[in-house]
């Protein structure tokens, strides 16, 4: 859900021995209003524009790709400010092509502070750019996506068939236990996307998480399994699990169930089973990943398998976030009530190389 790095890039801040600092909590009762919120909220501490998504070429090539945007506050909007060049809040962002055919995976990150020259995001509508990469809304209301380093881009325009999905319950999607302990968080989960990626003519679906919040993860959490999925059934499948140091669940793990007519039905952790397959060593971080699942949600007849589309879909972001994850495309079939189904999705896989703790 995409996610948690609310909780590992508060690391990044340390470096600056800052005092706490009054950034708003994620409270029940916020209230979406859109287009206003898909821009940046600097009243909370951590916030990002997360794009996952799987292409296909004129010629047939299929690609998985990630691109996101993040924006961590230094200083909150009501603190002391000296100018417009004052260090209030970092931009960092991520870019990851898959090219499923030749069983390739590349990824760039990049890091800024923010200014309007570096990096930055509008306050009323979607507009983020960190250098050269920028998610951007048009005169039409699409979205226009492009990032790139050396051969690998994506230039794509964004519709979305749906309204936003709004996760979680009261206007927060809970993580622990506590006040404030939660972020606001909603999808946009079917986008139909066209463009071109690495130069060539392409078409496709899309998933973008936006979130934010001011929390970290508490002393027993490890770190979270994420999980979109895109039925061909026209709905859409979001599961998050929260990982104890003990390998077990947290009971605000949670997700969504948005309909083929865009309504969202929110699963609480005892409604889903989440089982991995197999596993995956990597010989660059050291970590083990869980590879290929199996998730059944009974309630509404949901039993399906995920199968990655390549292993090594890890990134190591040791010049940005920190953070070393597994983002990868997959694959999807089973059963949605008493028919067969199939998909596409992606799985975000945190924790597994170290847990995540704020100095």
């Amino acid at each position: 859900m995409s996610r948690f790095f609310v909780f590992s890039i508060t690391v990044l801040t340390s470096a600056f021995c800052l005092l706490p600092s009054a950034f708003q909590p994620a409270l029940p009762g916020y209230e979406f209003s859109f287009p206003r919120d898909h821009g940046s909220h600097d009243d909370y501490k951590t916030e990002w524009w997360y794009y996952t998504g799987h292409l296909r070429t004129d010629k047939g090539h299929r690609y998985g790709f990630e691109v996101t945007f993040f924006r961590v506050g230094i200083v909150p909007p009501d603190g002391e400010s000296q100018s417009r060049w004052d260090l209030r809040n970092l931009a960092l962002a991520h870019f990851a092509i898959t090219d499923v055919d030749r069983q390739r995976f590349r990824y760039a990150e990049k890091l800024n502070r923010a200014s309007p020259f570096t990096a930055s995001a509008a306050s009323d509508f979607l507009d983020v750019f960190n250098e050269g990469w920028r998610a951007t809304t048009l005169q039409d209301g699409s979205w226009h996506i492009v990032a790139f380093n050396g051969g690998q881009a994506v230039d794509l325009v964004m519709r979305s068939r749906k309204p936003p999905a709004i996760h979680g319950e009261n206007g927060v999607s809970v993580k622990a236990e506590g006040v404030g302990y939660a972020s606001h968080y909603y999808s946009m989960t079917r986008l139909e996307v066209t463009g071109t990626v690495n130069g060539q003519r392409c078409r496709g679906t899309a998933w973008m998480d936006h979130e934010f919040g001011s929390s970290k993860l508490r002393e027993d959490q490890q770190g979270w399994d994420w999980f979109s999925i895109q039925f061909d059934n026209d709905s859409e499948l979001m599961l998050y699990q929260i990982r104890q140091r003990d390998g077990k669940p947290d009971p605000a793990s949670s997700g969504s169930l948005i309909t083929s007519d865009g309504g969202v039905i929110h699963i609480r952790r005892d409604q889903m089973r989440i089982e991995s397959i197999d596993r995956w060593h990597s010989s660059r971080s050291g970590a083990t990943y869980p590879m290929g699942w199996r998730i059944s949600v009974p309630t509404f007849g949901i039993t399906v398998e995920l199968q990655p589309v390549m292993r090594n879909q890890e990134l190591i972001t040791r010049s940005s976030t920190n953070v070393t994850y597994w983002e990868g495309a997959v694959d999807v079939t089973g059963s949605f009530g008493n028919n067969v189904v199939s998909g596409v999705g992606y799985v975000e896989l945190t924790g597994y190389d170290r847990a995540f703790r704020a100095p």
